[in-house]
């Protein structure tokens, strides 16, 4: 007679706590819960809200307040083999932010799933009570060990309520002596109310259509239409090596040995992440991957190349008078490219040197308004002989300083009689060739005057402008309207 009050016991404390995340090694069935993902590596916050019903196979995931949501269909076999769908505002030259409907679908081999929010805690071991940001907190691990990688998952729930309260990847390679990817997860407003289901049917008055394949190239569809399952499901780094290949075998990158492979891997993974990460908060540009998805912030700060310098720079003041003397209205718009004074788009490689290419611009641009003619300058002679008036050469300088060098040696070279552009600091040799144009001085528009800027381009030519290009959004920015709030 006493095993059965016993038995009774042993069963309630089973399933007390089965309706929901309470029960330590299952996820919920229904679940509603929002968060903010953190990237420091790339310096991002990513705010999300997700519904997940595994009953109906429907998961949805919004991010940035709804600027991108993302749904899941889970496929039931035969012939539904489930959906990703995608809806983010596009805009182009035909349409302003309309709302996308993009869809990848799963097959035989690749049925598509839910998307938790939450991780499937199984594989972790119990580690006790804990604090975390002065929460009660029962803590969770796993250790993922590949090689010389080391990835190690830790999970924060709170110990009165057991709802989620953080999540982190914290990853370390012994090869290459640093910590390889790093991303946490905070989470809040989490329930386990009844969800309407039409919260899954967004798209369903929309005509979905396939992904450009120009837009990710480097970047795997699970990633693009289902951002968070990098981040919970643990197998992020297989379609960023897959991806990287493809970086790789487009560009022709070839690294030394497996220390410079796995640091540029590194690298890609960051830069993939920031890029797909704020194309999802709805701006007015998009970004995408380029030859520089592979290199460091510290590689891409040496390539600015411009310096910063106080005080004044012996530029003379902007003759504003004498330029509205004609009393002549300004255009709505002038495009030099196609007049001819604006040569060839050039590239300034891995060298530090975008001041040379602003000072030839401008000069080359001069040359042609006064002679109605176009010359190549050369960038070359900047980098390597300007050296005297405080310029560094691929090492960064300053236009001013160009200016002053050419107006004490008697003009700059021009491109073909100076040599090819190297990307690389050389030997000097400018008095050796023809000069293909000289300056008298160097004219200072007066800062922050849009107006000024568009008399000076109408009256004068194309101008040579410095912006902050010290934010990666301009590394990578692809498309439409440029608006960084750092610079």
């Amino acid at each position: 007679m006493v095993k059965l009050p016993i038995l009774l016991a042993i069963l309630l404390s089973i399933v007390i706590f089965v309706n929901g995340y309470r029960l330590q090694n299952s996820l919920p069935l229904k679940y509603h819960v929002s968060g903010v993902i953190q990237l420091p590596y790339a310096e991002i916050s990513e705010p999300f809200e997700s519904w997940i019903d595994s009953e109906l196979g429907f998961s949805r995931i919004d991010y940035y307040g709804g600027a991108a949501k993302t749904v899941q269909r889970k496929g039931k076999g035969t012939q539904d083999f489930g959906a990703n769908y995608k809806i983010v505002p596009v805009s182009n030259e035909a349409v302003l932010n309309k709302l996308t409907c993009f869809e990848v679908d799963g097959s035989e081999d690749a049925l598509m799933d839910i998307q938790h929010s939450l991780p499937d805690i199984n594989s972790f071991k119990d580690l006790g009570l804990t604090e975390w940001r002065g929460i009660k907190c029962q803590m969770y691990q796993t250790i993922d060990q590949e090689g010389d990688k080391k990835s190690t998952y830790t999970y924060y729930v709170n110990a009165e309520t057991q709802y989620p309260v953080h999540y982190e990847m914290f990853g370390y390679d012994t090869l290459i002596g640093s910590h390889f990817d790093k991303y946490t997860i905070d989470y809040y407003n989490y329930d386990e109310n009844p969800i309407d289901s039409s919260l899954f049917h967004i798209t369903d008055d929309m005509q979905c259509v396939g992904f450009p394949d120009s837009e990710n190239e480097h970047t795997s569809p699970r990633v693009l239409f289902n951002p968070m399952s990098e981040y919970i499901n643990r197998h992020g780094e297989d379609d960023f090596e897959s991806s990287f290949e493809n970086f790789k075998e487009q560009h022709e990158r070839k690294y030394k040995d497996e220390h410079e492979h796995r640091r540029r891997l590194k690298n890609f993974r960051h830069n993939n992440r920031y890029v797909n990460t704020r194309n999802r908060a709805g701006l007015t540009y998009t970004m995408k991957l380029n030859k520089f998805a592979d290199r460091s912030d510290d590689e891409l700060r040496v390539l600015r190349g411009r310096r910063y310098a106080k005080g004044y720079n012996g530029g003379l003041p902007f003759p504003v008078e004498e330029l509205t003397k004609d009393n002549q209205a300004i255009p709505e718009s002038i495009d030099w490219r196609i007049m001819g004074a604006v040569t060839p788009v050039k590239d300034q490689g891995i060298c530090g040197s975008c001041w040379t290419f602003g000072t030839t611009g401008a000069i080359e641009g001069a040359y042609f308004v006064k002679h109605g003619s176009s010359i190549r300058l050369s960038e070359q002679d900047l980098v390597d002989c300007s050296w005297g008036f405080g310029n560094n050469g691929c090492d960064g300088g300053l236009d001013y300083r160009a200016y002053q060098y050419i107006m004490k040696h008697n003009g700059i070279a021009l491109e073909d009689e100076y040599g090819p552009y190297l990307q690389e600091d050389s030997f000097c040799h400018h008095d050796m060739a023809t000069k293909g144009a000289k300056i008298l001085g160097y004219v200072n528009v007066t800062q922050s005057d849009a107006e000024a800027l568009k008399l000076a381009l109408v009256k004068k030519g194309p101008v040579s402008v410095a912006i902050d290009a010290a934010h990666k959004s301009f590394v990578f920015y692809a498309s439409g309207v440029y608006y960084e709030p750092k610079c």
